[in-house]
């Protein structure tokens, strides 16, 4: 991968032909290695990812990207951490968007990527005691075939190539500055709360909740708190979801 721009932006960039799981191996790097705030590590081989839920994440090789992203300067308040897999969703959906821009592009909170209501991207987030691992799958050449499920799309399933360094470097500019601002200023003040809830494609729809713990819940999205939860309206009772898996009633 020819990543120029990506490479002038991470501090630094580690592109690897294959790898086990980028967080993983981000992880295991913190111990040895010098990472500074935005170290990058990318690959379009990741054979053992992990989604949410410890669900297994595997796709061919050179059919999807993977890439974790380390944040080191991160705000003061440990509370304004929840909206750090938010920033990095309003990130990657404009950098796909803008590669994208005949499709509608938006999220599926908390923290996956859709395009035209199916998941392009998803990104998890790890707390770990030097700073915060992002990590994102992003589908770029995967067939229609390889597809995993339905409900799943790509850059290629739209008839789109990719530009991998574009994508990469669009998505840390954005993330940079996002987290820059939401450390600086807070998530109102600093438009966050604002531009993920303009994105957040959950918001005015029926969606169903599986909670961590196994339980359900269905109702109506109606907005984000100032924290990043999920408020969903359940029979005219706003319950605010702070993890879970959602399922949009209309994709389903």
């Amino acid at each position: 991968m020819q990543l120029s721009r990506t490479r002038a932006l991470a501090d630094p960039l580690i592109v690897l032909e294959s790898c086990g799981s980028t967080n993983a191996e981000m992880r295991e790097r913190l111990h040895g290695e010098r990472l500074g705030h935005l170290a990058v590590i990318v690959t379009d081989a990741q054979t053992a990812g992990r989604g949410r839920l410890d669900r297994t994440w595997t796709t061919p090789a050179g059919s999807a990207l993977a890439v974790s992203v380390l944040l080191r300067d991160l705000p003061a308040d440990p509370d304004a951490w929840g909206w750090l897999p938010l920033a990095a969703g309003v990130a990657m959906a404009d950098a796909v968007a803008a590669q994208l821009p005949a499709h509608e592009v938006g999220l599926k909170w908390p923290n996956d990527v859709l395009v035209d209501g199916r998941k392009i991207c998803g990104i998890l987030a790890e707390v770990t005691p030097h700073g915060v691992i992002i990590g994102s799958g992003v589908n770029t050449a995967m067939t229609s075939e390889q597809l995993p499920v339905s409900t799943a799309t790509s850059f290629a399933a739209l008839g789109a190539a990719a530009d991998i360094d574009r994508l990469l470097s669009d998505y840390l500019i954005g993330l940079r500055d996002l987290v820059a601002e939401l450390a600086r200023r807070g998530a109102a003040a600093s438009g966050l709360h604002r531009e993920a809830e303009k994105r957040c494609l959950s918001l005015g729809r029926d969606v169903e909740v599986t909670m961590p713990h196994g339980a359900t819940l269905r109702g109506r999205a109606v907005g984000l708190q100032a924290d990043g939860c999920l408020m969903v309206d359940v029979d005219g009772v706003e319950r605010a979801v702070a993890s879970g898996d959602v399922v949009h009633a209309r994709l389903a």
